[in-house]
């Protein structure tokens, strides 16, 4: 919970007060360094989310299935072989196709700072590298969480 929130039933509550934040990684595309996605997996568990781990090699179209049908909040797409620009556009075109509006697309991986803004355009944030803080990861995370669920809320 926030700084500053009331504990009082109906007061301010944060939006994870109703459960905690649903996160599915996925290494998609042939990637197969798979330490960094598992410490954060833990990282994230020990930070309250509930952790989907979808494992090495998933297609994009697997990718997305498994974030409809398990009603993530976010899905933190992770590759170190440079095909993120392929991979991770994949992963969110085919979420636009689906409609989906209501999850939210963290990157991260050997992703040159060149390519980060056009991330940024197709809806992917975060993008961060190996040797990011995890405490950064895990606020940004929690913000785009805290996003896609007023957007739920809302309706849309």
């Amino acid at each position: 919970m926030s700084e500053g929130k009331s504990l009082e039933p109906g007061k301010n509550q944060s939006l994870f007060n109703e459960r905690p934040i649903k996160i599915l990684l996925a290494k998609p595309g042939i990637d197969g360094h798979d330490r960094g996605i598992l410490v954060l997996a833990k990282a994230f568990r020990d930070a309250g989310m509930e952790v989907i781990y979808a494992g090495l090699l998933p297609t994009p179209e697997q990718v997305v299935d498994t974030a409809i049908n398990e009603d993530v909040d976010v899905v933190a797409l992770s590759l170190l072989n440079g095909a993120h620009m392929t991979v991770f556009k994949k992963v969110a075109d085919l979420m636009k196709e689906k409609g989906v509006k209501d999850i939210a697309i963290v990157g991260g991986g050997t992703i040159p700072d060149a390519d980060k803004p056009k991330l940024e355009r197709m809806g992917i944030s975060g993008n961060y590298g190996p040797g990011t803080q995890i405490s950064v990861i895990i606020d940004h995370i929690r913000k785009r969480a805290e996003e896609v669920r007023k957007l739920k809320s809302a309706g849309q």
